[in-house]
């Protein structure tokens, strides 16, 4: 059987730097990003896709609040699960024609994926979690006030609203996913870190929380059991001392190396922290190797031609 991975698709890839995210842009965004994954399918792997929602979760809350006289609002789990369509849809349509036009036959699905949380973690005590857009520091104090938003500045890119980012428990479709993929069907799941629910004796709760993907994407690699981790990001490698002097891309370390630099303080809360967090999650349970590239590079990455590769 052909080796297994599972894709980790950053939640700004369909919405690059300076767009607004209109859907004719996230299209031609996924359509450039399924022509790379389709090459990895071409390569005979069989994979899974998971992908984050900052941005569009953010502004499916952003609009139940501007339309809260119109219609009923939504809640924060509810619009978890819009965005796991929305972005689903965008993605399985690329993804569609991406192998129909090199001949493959491989049927893609969008999975609606819940997630177990704990109603006790003290991440509801303090969020963390940056969606939505960015603002600039007088347009976030306006939103706190407004509002009532807890505001961050994110990875110095501007201002963004934070929400509760509980740690993923279980995986409520696992075996759903787990099947799918010994079928040889590519399935999106567990996007944007998952609906995030609570189980009250066997009875399953919406709560208000986003997921971190990429924490919910290290405990699915984990339950698949697959051999990669592939993380895409919006840079080529991962880089020490970035965006300051002496800035260097890492082509290779190991989870001890990855250890070190964080806590050396080269990786950002909301920027590559939880991707070095999950990679060595997923190596730690027995994983073979983790890989962080962009999305241009994810075939090539795979192949060992650019990227950062982390190992035991």
């Amino acid at each position: 059987m052909k080796e297994s991975l599972l894709i980790a698709i950053g939640g700004n890839s369909l919405i690059r730097a300076g767009q607004k995210g209109t859907i004719p842009e996230q299209l031609a965004n996924a359509r450039s990003l399924a022509a790379n994954i389709a090459e990895i399918a071409v390569r005979g792997f069989r994979f899974v896709l998971t992908h984050g929602n900052g941005p569009q979760v953010g502004s499916q809350l952003l609009r139940s609040e501007l339309a809260s006289a119109q219609t009923y609002p939504l809640s924060l789990d509810v619009c978890v699960s819009m965005s796991q369509g929305e972005i689903g849809y965008i993605l399985q349509n690329a993804l569609q024609s991406a192998l129909s036009s090199r001949g493959l036959r491989i049927p893609v699905a969008t999975l609606l994926t819940q997630v177990v949380v704990e109603r006790t973690d003290p991440a509801f005590l303090n969020p963390m979690k940056p969606i939505g857009p960015f603002y600039s520091k007088e347009a976030a104090l306006r939103k706190e006030e407004d509002l009532g938003w807890t505001m961050i500045e994110d990875a110095a890119r501007g201002y963004r609203r934070v929400v509760p980012s509980p740690r993923p428990l279980r995986i409520l479709e696992l075996d759903v996913i787990a099947k799918c993929l010994e079928l040889g069907m590519i399935l999106i799941a567990a996007g944007g870190g998952g609906i995030p629910v609570t189980d009250e004796n066997g009875t399953f709760i919406g709560v208000e929380a986003v997921i971190d993907k990429d924490s919910v994407s290290a405990l699915l690699a984990v339950e698949l059991r697959v051999e990669h981790f592939l993380i895409s990001t919006d840079v080529d490698y991962v880089y020490v001392n970035y965006k300051r002097p002496g800035e260097k891309a890492i082509t290779s370390m190991s989870v001890e190396e990855a250890k070190r630099y964080m806590q050396e303080g080269h990786f950002l809360e909301g920027s590559m922290k939880p991707k070095i967090d999950a990679a060595i999650q997923f190596l730690e349970a027995g994983g073979r190797d983790v890989i962080i590239t962009s999305n241009e590079n994810l075939l090539t990455a795979l192949e060992g031609k650019t990227g950062t590769r982390i190992v035991k």
